[in-house]
């Protein structure tokens, strides 16, 4: 799939497609003559308008754009913080009003998310709409098939409706490029029961997952797409639906769905799923394929990891930005004896690697050794005492991220890491709390047996029965923290607090709670509105 995917972008930098960008910029800009009447001549040129939409995907989903839905949807929660070190990452206080919850709806980096999402709308209402005119039986591809395909971009297309309505809730509904040209918003009741139409509708006719729908969307991305549509049903659409929940978690653990190495089953370990061999690892349900080999690789390493010394310490080719840390209160989440603290994040001395030779730092603490500290304060100028905040950072302040590796540069595998977007895991989590809300908030033996299947994997076989939950121990809010341990770096933080009540109750370090529920969506970015007249702004946002 990596291969279709490759020849896709290189093949779409040369034509135009048309975009839906923003909902509003919808006039047509021609870079050739080639157009739907006279490309899709054969089954490859099918597959490249198929799949041009999965790799536009990662322009907005994956933590390695400027605009993305990962940056709003973590570091608008409680792990996870970019704050300013030294002289750096303050960057306009994006960042800071991000961690604060000040935003406003002129947040550049939220209108280019928008633009991102919604021209990945167009791009699948474009492809939807070239493909169902294609006479395709002429070049050997049958019924089945292009329901298939067509069924792909549907699901594709409900994927991002999801996640465009967690972050702005009332959103437009549009299914054909420039129809309407300013299409106006619906309540996010309405654009729920858009989304479970398509999903219904479109998820039965999905091939099972196998390897030949690596990077692609298989009917265990529809179904893990339908378990994350129905726990949030409450959020969403005022309703709750947990029975519809529990039955689409249910499609993919019995195996219904397909699935690699002969079905989905949990890893063995916390390292399988994200490491540099994961393309067919056992849980995966939908990722989006990189590749070094074929020169479209996961560049995550740019927004963890610290400056130039920290490629010696990993032996990799990359270096950092220096940028996002995990909070204090979010390190002090996980137990010492957790193996995802020890081996998630990177935190205390640095060493070359293979070594005992200590990293030097570069800046305040240049030729002197490195050591992540969980704390974000100015502890160069000798101050141990002060909690710190987002202004108070330096280069060594928090410990960072290391739960995707690259492996060395020496290795075969060396960053062909994949992206996951839903696991196995999750659909663990999300039927077992499904399970408890039903029952009233409390456990139930399925529900803790469900999440002690995946914790069992954090901890030593000697401090496993200490570490097991039992139904008493299991509760709601437990559940929560545990979510927070094994989905941290995923993107899912900020729609978990939402849904656990977290989000603008709680304090976390340097984040006081404000009880603003409107800070629970985003505001639709100014320069939407402006464009489009037919845009109507979120409760509680003013656009200057």
């Amino acid at each position: 799939m990596r291969k279709y995917i490759k020849s896709t972008t290189t093949f779409l930098m040369s034509i135009c497609l048309l975009i839906l960008a923003g909902c509003t910029d919808l006039d047509e800009t021609i870079y050739s003559e080639l157009n739907k009447q006279n490309f899709y001549n054969n089954r490859l040129e099918v597959m490249q308008g198929a799949l041009r939409p999965f790799t536009h995907m990662q322009a907005w989903l994956v933590p390695t754009w400027r605009g993305n839905y990962w940056y709003h949807n973590e570091l608008s929660g409680d792990q996870q913080a970019w704050p300013q070190k030294g002289k750096h990452g303050y960057d306009g206080g994006d960042h800071f009003r991000m961690h604060y919850h000040t935003w406003t709806p002129e947040e550049g980096r939220l209108a280019d998310t928008w633009a991102l999402m919604w021209s990945g709308v167009g791009l699948i209402n474009s492809a939807i709409e070239d493909l169902s005119g294609v006479e395709y039986q002429s070049m050997g591809i049958t019924d089945e098939e292009m329901n298939a395909i067509i069924a792909e971009l549907h699901v594709l297309r409900a994927f991002h409706y999801i996640k465009l309505m967690d972050l702005w809730g009332n959103i437009p509904i549009v299914t054909k490029v420039a129809d309407p040209l300013n299409p106006e918003t619906k309540p996010s009741a309405e654009v729920f029961a858009f989304i479970e139409e398509e999903l219904t509708t479109y998820v039965p006719d999905l091939l099972p997952y196998s390897e030949e729908l690596i990077g692609r969307v298989s009917a265990t991305a529809g179904y893990a797409m339908l378990a994350e549509l129905y726990l949030n049903a409450e959020v969403w659409a005022g309703e709750p639906m947990y029975d519809k929940c529990i039955q689409a978690c249910n499609k993919i653990i019995d195996g219904e769905a397909g699935g690699l190495n002969g079905g989905p089953s949990l890893a063995p370990d916390i390292f399988e799923s994200f490491g540099n061999t994961n393309q067919t690892a056992r849980e995966n349900l939908f990722q989006f394929a990189y590749s070094r080999k074929g020169g479209f690789e996961f560049i995550w390493q740019y927004l963890f990891s610290g400056y130039g010394n920290m490629s010696a310490a990993l032996n990799v080719s990359y270096s950092g930005w220096n940028a996002v840390v995990v909070t204090p209160t979010g390190f002090d989440l996980f137990d010492d004896n957790d193996l995802r603290k020890q081996e998630w994040f990177l935190s205390g001395p640095q060493y070359v690697y293979g070594t005992e030779d200590p990293i030097l730092g570069t800046e305040e603490y240049a030729d002197q050794p490195l050591v992540y500290v969980n704390a974000i304060r100015r502890e160069s100028e000798g101050d141990f005492t002060s909690e710190g905040g987002m202004a108070e950072g330096e280069e060594n302040s928090g410990a960072r991220f290391h739960k995707y590796r690259s492996g060395t540069v020496d290795e075969e595998s060396y960053r062909e890491n994949h992206y996951i977007i839903y696991r196995l895991t999750e659909i663990y989590f999300n039927k077992a709390e499904a399970i408890m809300r039903q029952n009233g908030g409390v456990a139930t033996p399925e529900a803790v047996d469900l999440i002690n299947s995946c914790r069992q994997r954090a901890f030593d076989a000697a401090d496993w029965p200490a570490e097991a939950y039992s139904v008493a121990t299991l509760t709601l809010d437990e559940l929560y923290r545990e979510r927070g341990r094994e989905f941290v770096f995923e993107g899912k933080r900020r729609t978990d607090m939402i849904r656990f009540d977290k989000f603008i109750t709680t304090d976390w370090w340097d984040h006081s709670a404000h009880s603003d529920p409107n800070k629970e969506l985003f505001p639709i970015p100014a320069r939407q509105i402006a464009i489009n007249p037919n845009l109507k702004q979120n409760p509680g946002y003013v656009s200057e």
